[in-house]
């Protein structure tokens, strides 16, 4: 049994993105050859990124899927290259899981909160892996059409309760589970901000969350750019810094080093 999830990300820890594809909304291509996102992870871990999230599947607003093939294709080398480093998989397929946690894997990071592959719930749990469970409205290629909620805190809350309670069922002990609002999935900009917002009334669900706001749209958009497709990186430092101080954990981050940094001038203010 590995130790409860909150003891392994104490608040605040921060987790490294590393695409490995062609496609995903702010670097694609960047790491689409596995030396080079073997070498961004390892980069990210020295900078002091508590794990690397690899993923061979964009989910940017729009994409269109890949086979378990072609997602084992892309990140099979990388997970390789980074055996002995920690190390989480950010897929929905039960078979890519299942190969990532033999190379090493610890963490499952799921858009789909379990929905996607009914053989995935299985995996997690015979394997004793963590895992995050994501809300998304809609899928992908379409989740941002024209999302809308009466109330999104409390619709994503009874979401990620409900597939939280579905997790245990499935023998995935709730220790080992953390929790995603999903910004930006199925989201307006006053959607993603009002989560953040908000988010002690996640917190309250009793798991770790995770917030991954890093280079969103949203923060473009705020900008005075209504065709925004990316955010910079002092603007998503901003938000996760927000994120942390309404309770975040986790933040997922693409430019590890100005997170944590910022990170540890707020531990330093607050111990002072």
């Amino acid at each position: 049994m590995r130790e409860p999830i909150e003891n392994r990300f104490p608040r605040p820890s921060v987790m490294g993105v590393v695409n490995v594809t062609p496609d995903s909304f702010s670097d694609g291509g960047v790491n689409f050859d596995p030396d080079d996102a073997a070498v961004s992870a390892r980069r990210m871990l020295e900078e002091g990124a508590a794990i690397v999230d690899v993923g061979g599947e964009s989910t940017r607003p729009g994409s269109e899927g890949v086979s378990a093939d072609e997602e084992l294709r892309r990140v099979i080398p990388v997970l390789e290259a980074l055996q002995g480093l920690p190390v989480s998989i950010d897929t929905a397929k039960a078979e890519v899981a299942r190969r990532a946690l033999d190379l090493g894997a610890e963490l499952v990071n799921d858009v789909t909160a379990l929905r996607g592959d009914p053989k995935l719930a299985d995996v997690v749990a015979e394997r004793g892996a963590y895992l995050c469970l994501m809300h998304m409205q809609g899928e992908p290629r379409t989740m941002q059409a024209d999302p809308r909620y009466e109330d999104v805190v409390a619709e994503v809350a009874r979401f990620l309760e409900e597939r939280l309670t579905f997790a245990v069922a499935q023998g995935i002990p709730e220790e080992l589970i953390c929790l995603d609002p999903g910004i930006g999935f199925g989201k307006t900009v006053e959607h993603n901000f009002e989560l953040v917002r908000r988010l002690d009334e996640l917190t309250k669900l009793g798991r770790p969350i995770l917030v991954g706001f890093s280079r969103k749209s949203s923060l473009g958009r705020i900008m005075g750019d209504p065709a925004a497709k990316t955010g910079t990186t002092a603007a998503s430092v901003g938000a996760g810094i927000a994120a942390y101080e309404r309770g975040a954990t986790l933040l997922r981050v693409h430019d590890v080093r100005e997170h944590v940094e910022a990170l540890a001038a707020v531990r330093a203010v607050v111990a002072g």
